[in-house]
């Protein structure tokens, strides 16, 4: 008998379909003498800190680390009753095929359940990249030995215990030390904290940032009856920022005033082109459709990857989770089936592109060397049925297939473009470019992405009218508030983001921070853990939020770590580092942790244990002994406001001045001083004689 064991049922389905009639029964499917299972995701999961040892059902700081000498798992209840049909079948089979996901989680999911029973039977893997017919066949002609695979599952199995090694040890640890400061419990994760503390740091920036106003002057010149707009060039000998911007409005003004008055001619000083090419961007991965689809329609990366993932199982895509954007080039003889089925999209404009397609342009996405257990996601060679697709479906299945047809479509050809102007003893540049050829870019022609100015063709010998001009009064912005996509997009490009500029270059080629799988599970569940809520389509965080930052070590909280241990993670994989090898940097980092813990523990200060009512929430103020001498305060664990003690009571006093603030008192470079805590909003001085302390 051969065993067919699949990640979850619709897999299993794909399978028998495409072997033929099947007999169905309790937990398994039969064609002849091929069975097919099914496990439903992880169906074991590791032993908690109690199942290990009772004594660590209760939180002991002294009990940490939790390191398991030798590590177990156990069956989830609910998959109880498949994991005996599994481990029946298994007993029974003569050969083994290995169906999961083409992925780590995939791989390692099955292996853990082989190695559970202790499975001695050969194993071959399957890699399914798509459910359809054609693509299951190929795939069970072409099966490869498991071990092979050995890799990418020491990769799954070193993330889930670090996973555990840091979720479970310093969750107790900084709730423990939370506690002990009058505030709640604080969860850790490896990818989850870091990633949080993304969004507090955005918005801090966004708090304490200070708006400067510039101004620059835009001159309209016609040649040849076609309008272009152009800058003012700064003279290099005018005031400017560090940044070379213009401040002072009276200087731009005085340029507009010569402009208006100026009767003489433009002259164009020089034209510069350069002709380029651009070639169609790479196809999706789910990162990239997830970034894309929150941009244009607002989908959150869940509702990305659930409508990718239905797609998938009614066999009109490729598998979602990929991080590939590349296509194995077998994949180029499906091109012709593929186009003709898009042909019969019954959306605007789509049958009119696909009369510019030629199926027979190699585009560089085809590329084996950049392929490893799975592909871009593009349309299958199934004909897709529109009006079974709801409406997210519908708009992720075309931007797809868009990405697909720019394939075979010409190259964009154009002029890179720059001209520079004198006019009224002024100088104006103009940037942009001239089209030669549109190409793939007639897909995307209403995109927005695509904004850079189309000038006219012209030399220096052309004539040139002054149409107009005006100032431009421009503020510096804060940054932009993280939204879902944006912040999945940070933790794919973590390299932007870490500390240490050191690790930028060597992380600029790593996959970031978490997978494409979980990504979007981890945004979902610091909303759903209150460390992160949505306002209106950003990401603010919580008091929640701002506590665990303020608690937790900058190793933690800052992405450098984790970044550099998702790039080992896939070493693993890459069989360039061993599992064992990742597996004592991550003991290492905890020990430190963990006696960091202890150590600020031992020296936190202590409270009286006296209590007021919270004058901004209505919670409990509690009072507490300062870290720098015998001086005391008062916090509330609700609302964070922090009060200062005045003759062992909390201070109340809000400000006159804003309204909202309180007064406290500060030390600062000039010693003590009374100020309101509403800062930058607020930046009153009180002096101690009118505040009657």
């Amino acid at each position: 008998m051969k065993l067919f064991i699949a990640e979850k049922p619709s897999l299993a389905r794909a399978i028998v379909a495409a072997i033929g009639s099947a007999e169905k029964n309790d937990g398994y499917l039969s064609v002849g003498d091929n069975v097919v299972t099914w496990c439903f995701g992880h169906i074991l999961e590791n032993f908690q800190p109690e199942d290990y040892d009772e004594k660590f059902a209760k939180w002991n700081l002294d009990d940490l680390p939790i390191v398991p000498h030798h590590w177990k798992l156990k069956i989830s209840p609910s998959c109880s009753k498949q994991f005996s049909v599994i481990k029946n079948l298994i007993k029974k089979a003569d050969e083994i095929i290995h169906a999961g996901d083409p992925d780590r989680e995939g791989q390692l999911l099955v292996d853990e359940v082989l190695n559970f029973v202790g499975n001695n039977k050969p194993v071959k893997r399957i890699l399914l990249n798509a459910l359809d017919d054609k693509s299951v066949k190929f795939a069970l002609n072409n099966l490869q030995d498991n071990k092979n695979f050995s890799a990418l599952s020491d990769s799954a199995l070193g993330r889930s215990r670090a996973d555990w090694l840091i979720g479970m040890n310093l969750s107790r640890a900084f709730s423990i030390f939370s506690q002990r400061m009058g505030q709640k419990n604080i969860s850790v994760g490896r990818v989850m904290t870091p990633t949080m503390a993304l969004v507090v740091r955005r918005e801090e920036e966004i708090k304490n940032f200070m708006p400067i106003k510039f101004f620059s002057v835009q001159a309209n010149f016609s040649a040849d009856e076609k309008i272009f707009s152009t800058t003012w060039q700064i003279p290099e000998n005018f005031s400017t920022d560090s940044e070379g911007r213009l401040l002072d409005f009276d200087v731009a003004n005085s340029v507009l005033d010569k402009l208006k008055n100026c009767s003489g001619d433009a002259k164009i000083l020089s034209v510069t082109g350069t002709e380029k090419q651009e070639f169609p961007p790479l196809l999706y991965s789910l990162s990239t459709l997830q970034i894309e689809a929150g941009k244009k329609f607002g989908y959150s990366p869940q509702i990305v990857l659930d409508a990718m993932q239905k797609l998938y199982e009614m066999k009109f895509t490729t598998y979602p989770r990929s991080d590939c954007e590349f296509l194995p080039e077998n994949q180029f003889a499906d091109a012709e089936k593929i186009l003709n089925n898009l042909k019969n999209l019954p959306v605007n404009d789509f049958s009119d592109f696909i009369q510019y397609a030629d199926a027979k342009i190699k585009s560089r996405v085809w590329n084996d060397k950049k392929i490893s257990a799975h592909h871009a996601i593009i349309p299958t060679t199934v004909p897709v049925d529109f009006k079974k697709l709801d409406d997210v479906q519908q708009k992720l299945y075309i931007l797809v297939a868009k990405k697909y047809l720019a394939q075979f479509l010409p190259t964009h050809k154009f002029l890179s473009t720059k001209i520079l102007i004198s006019f009224a003893d002024e100088k104006f540049s103009a940037t942009g470019k001239n089209i030669l050829e549109l190409g793939w870019k007639i897909i995307f022609k209403n995109s927005s992405d695509d904004d850079e100015q189309i000038l006219p063709k012209i030399s220096e010998t052309d004539d040139l009218k002054f149409v107009d001009a005006k100032i431009l009064d421009k503020v510096t912005k804060p940054p932009t508030r993280f939204t879902p996509s944006s912040l999945l997009q940070a933790m794919k490009e973590i390299f932007k983001f870490v500390r240490d500029d050191s690790l930028k270059k060597s992380l600029k080629n790593c996959s970031g921070i978490g997978t494409e799988a979980t990504r979007a599970c981890i945004i979902e569940k610091l909303q759903s853990q209150n460390f992160l809520k949505l306002d209106k389509k950003f990401l603010v965080p919580t008091e929640k939020a701002f506590h665990a930052v303020k608690i937790l070590p900058d190793e933690i909280i800052f992405p450098d770590l984790t970044a550099v241990w998702e790039n080992q993670l896939e070493n693993v994989a890459n069989k360039k580092i061993s599992l064992d090898s990742f597996y004592r940097s991550q003991l290492s980092a905890l020990n430190n942790f963990v006696q960091q813990v202890k150590i600020s523990a031992e020296n936190l200060p202590q409270n009286k244990n006296k209590t007021a009512v919270c004058p901004k929430c209505g919670g409990t103020l509690i009072q507490w002994k300062s870290k720098f001498g015998d001086n005391f305060y008062w916090h509330c664990n609700s609302c964070n406001l922090s009060l200062s003690d005045v003759a062992d009571e909390p201070f109340i006093k809000k400000c006159p001045d804003c309204g909202d603030g309180f007064i406290i008192k500060k030390t600062g470079k000039r010693g003590t001083f009374w100020a309101c805590n509403n800062f930058p909003t607020c930046k009153k001085i009180f002096n101690e004689s009118e505040l009657s302390v």
